[in-house]
């Protein structure tokens, strides 16, 4: 699997955050929040949901199931305006990001195995201090085989 090799822009977000780990996934308890309050979100810029990862420094150098992080359920806004009531802004720094069409269920974890046991020790990139970002448009169905979405990983040159 070859990844688009991708230079986003800056986005502004408007969402619902939570700090988890691994070994306590809160990503059922963050979008089951978040869902039936997304349209609270005047004037989205697009339908897609975005699911955002910010990781520590070292987080991947030290890596443990353990190591907390903070994830996102959002989508994206020209503007800031009517934040509603218990979300927040992020402003998403945009950068170099290899991008993975990803066909299979969201719980098959082989896809981010591949991508940093194979795909980025063989490619000239490392990985970078930002966001990962996956992106659940249209054809994104949660824990279905036939599920589909774009998976970013924040890159740089070696």
């Amino acid at each position: 699997m070859t990844p688009l090799i991708h230079h986003a822009p800056e986005k502004k977000l408007i969402g619902m955050c939570q700090t988890m780990s691994l070994l306590e996934n809160k990503t059922g308890e963050l979008w089951s929040r978040f869902m039936p309050r997304r349209k609270e979100i005047l004037q989205p810029l697009t339908t897609d949901l975005i699911a955002l990862q910010v990781f520590s420094p070292n987080h991947f150098v030290d890596f443990n199931p353990g190591n907390e992080f903070e994830k996102w359920a959002a989508v994206e806004v020209e503007q800031y305006d009517n934040v509603p009531q218990g979300m927040e802004t992020f402003l998403f720094p945009g950068g170099m990001y290899a991008v993975f069409d990803y066909k299979g269920s969201s719980s098959d974890t082989s896809i981010f195995q591949y991508i940093f046991g194979t795909w980025l020790p063989n490619s000239a990139y490392e990985l970078d201090q930002r966001p990962h970002v996956e992106v659940l448009g249209e054809k994104y169905k949660n824990n279905d085989a036939s599920s589909e979405e774009e998976i970013w990983i924040p890159i740089r040159l070696i």
